[in-house]
């Protein structure tokens, strides 16, 4: 089985740049979608999801902002959108879909962004706090769990480009990263790190500034997050730069499982 999480940077400027061709020639049984940025009637009139796929959209309230979408070429039940939240009770800014396919749990999720001021940083993290503790019972399942998405964190200097330039910046602040490094030390596995090991300077994201893409100067803040029981599954893991970039800012991420 093979799963997708692609920050895909607004789902009709995708449309325009042809993410069709990348729904084919990945050929993904579950995409996770994040920062979709539309609701239903704002997609394209003659525009369709992927033939095949059963989708569910879980949008923002606001228009053009945030908003997640999951689909699945075999049967999905979503199970529920958002997380007891004392900040965003509703998951009015479309952040996270559950759903089940099989025994399979999948967790899509759209992290906030800190990095327009102090009041949304505070928001960003007990957004993460409230995330941590929403995730607990799905840690400790014996049927497999995908955690994935966006998650506005890059966890060590091996996944940002400059950690010392960017050490006071929203992503790489020293309580994000300790918050990182619990969810691992709780029995989370970062998958793409585990696979390529320490060292290992491969990201996910690129600023549109300072020719960063040709430059190479990411951020690694795209993961999937397994359970012990999911982690036993995993193939291969991989981040999809060439041609993803064309695209969106983000690279798809994709995870093979033997399920």
């Amino acid at each position: 089985m093979r799963l997708v999480s692609w920050n895909v940077n607004g789902i009709r400027a995708a449309i325009r740049k042809g993410i069709d061709g990348y729904f084919s020639s990945i050929d993904a049984d579950i995409w996770m979608l994040q920062e979709v940025r539309a609701l239903p009637e704002q997609l394209p009139k003659n525009w369709q999801w992927p033939t095949g796929y059963s989708v569910y959209l879980h949008p923002a309230q606001k228009k053009g902002y945030s908003g997640v979408a999951t689909l699945s070429r075999s049967a999905m039940e979503v199970i529920r959108t958002g997380k007891p939240s004392a900040v965003d009770p509703e998951d009015a800014e479309g952040r996270i879909v559950v759903s089940q396919h099989g025994e399979l749990t999948c967790i899509n999720t759209y992290l906030p962004s800190g990095s327009s001021g102090d009041e949304r940083q505070r928001f960003k993290e007990t957004w993460m706090n409230e995330w941590q503790a929403f995730l607990q019972p799905y840690l400790s399942s014996t049927k497999p769990v995908v955690v994935c998405g966006d998650l506005n964190v890059a966890h060590t200097e091996d996944d940002i480009w400059n950690p010392k330039g960017n050490a006071k910046m929203s992503g790489f602040l020293p309580q994000e990263r300790s918050w990182f490094t619990e969810l691992l030390h709780e029995g989370w596995h970062d998958v793409f790190r585990e696979k390529y090991g320490e060292g290992a300077k491969i990201y996910s994201w690129w600023s549109n500034r300072g020719q960063a893409r040709a430059k190479d100067r990411g951020w690694r803040i795209d993961y999937f997050l397994l359970n012990d029981a999911a982690n036993k599954l995993v193939t291969d893991i991989r981040i999809e730069r060439q041609g993803g970039l064309d695209i969106s800012d983000h690279a798809p991420v994709i995870l093979d499982l033997d399920y």
